[in-house]
């Protein structure tokens, strides 16, 4: 697995508006707010079926209605083109 190279890592705002890059790591972060604690954890509950496919597990928390999610590949040592593939996946899902 290998890292996103600078051209990627260019594109991500525009690719990813919602997300943001962390300043201490190179990951990828957001954070989702729902109606209720119901809400949340059902789209937790997409996501981690949805990441299993993907074989890509976020690092994430959960506050009563808050969900913050961070992706990151070990493997790679940062950044990879499984992130953006999950951010992307999970916009849809948070969009539906």
């Amino acid at each position: 697995m290998e890292s996103l190279d600078d051209a990627a890592r260019a594109m991500l705002p525009a690719t990813l508006p919602r997300w943001t890059r962390l300043p201490n790591r190179d990951a990828l972060h957001r954070a989702f707010k729902f109606r209720d604690f119901s809400a949340a954890w059902g789209f937790m509950s997409r996501v981690a079926m949805l990441a299993e496919k993907q074989d890509h597990h976020p690092e994430w928390s959960n506050t009563y209605n808050k969900v913050e999610i961070t992706l990151t590949t070990h493997d790679a040592g940062g950044l990879s083109d499984r992130d953006v593939a999950l951010a992307k996946a999970i916009d849809l899902l948070a969009d539906a």
